[in-house]
Formats: C-alpha cells, sequence, structure tokens
C-alpha cells in the first residue's frame, strides 16, 4: 500500500488531482469535504475535482507534508496555496484520510485547519 500512497501523493504534488482520482478511487467511492459536501461515485469526485482544478489561475504551492498508513487506511497531510480565477487565494493546510480496498481507495475524507 506504500507504493500506491506514495504513487496518488506525488500526483496531487503535481497538480493532477482528478487524474489520480480517476487512477486510484474505486467506482463507488465516496467523499466527504469540510463542507459537508459528498460524492458517492468516482466520477462525480472527478467532476467535482476537475471543476475546482480548472477554476485555478495560479498554483503558489503543493507541499506533502507528512504521511501515514495503517491496515488499509493513509493520511496525507498537504498545505495548498493557490490563486484562483476570481482574484480568491485559498491558502490551507489540509490532512486526506483514505480507505483503501483492494488496491483502490473506497472513502476519502478531507480535513483542514
Amino acid at each position: 500500500m506504500q507504493e500506491l500512497v506514495s504513487q496518488m501523493d506525488n500526483m496531487v504534488l503535481r497538480g493532477e488531482i482528478p487524474q489520480a482520482v480517476s487512477k486510484f478511487f474505486s467506482e463507488d467511492a465516496h467523499t466527504k469535504d469540510v463542507d459537508g459536501s459528498e460524492t458517492s461515485t468516482r466520477e462525480e469526485a472527478v467532476q467535482k475535482l476537475t471543476g475546482f482544478v480548472g477554476s485555478i489561475a495560479q498554483v503558489k504551492e503543493i507541499t506533502l507534508l507528512n504521511s501515514s498508513i495503517g491496515e488499509d487506511v493513509s493520511m496525507s497531510e498537504f498545505r495548498f496555496h493557490f490563486s484562483m480565477e476570481d482574484g480568491n487565494e485559498i491558502n490551507w493546510h489540509e490532512v486526506i484520510r483514505r480507505e483503501w480496498q483492494n488496491g483502490l481507495v473506497v472513502n476519502e475524507t478531507y480535513f483542514q485547519n
């Protein structure tokens, strides 16, 4: 599982977030965002993240701060800083908790501060 988590995190570091979801999520993967919004399929998650990434004007920082792997669970801690098309700045610290099954993510939850 270490290799899978590393591959997925490296795609996120390169800004390939929808592509990482497409590659590593199961078809019926669920996500839950900090605002309470949820997706219930890989396709919904890809669409949501494609829209988000498309609204970024400039990536100022994507840094992987830490990762941890347990039995079928991983946690990856990132710092993100984006300039958005609408002129807003997004600068957040996020922990992504992933539950894995048969080499694919089945649940992903986002925590920010």
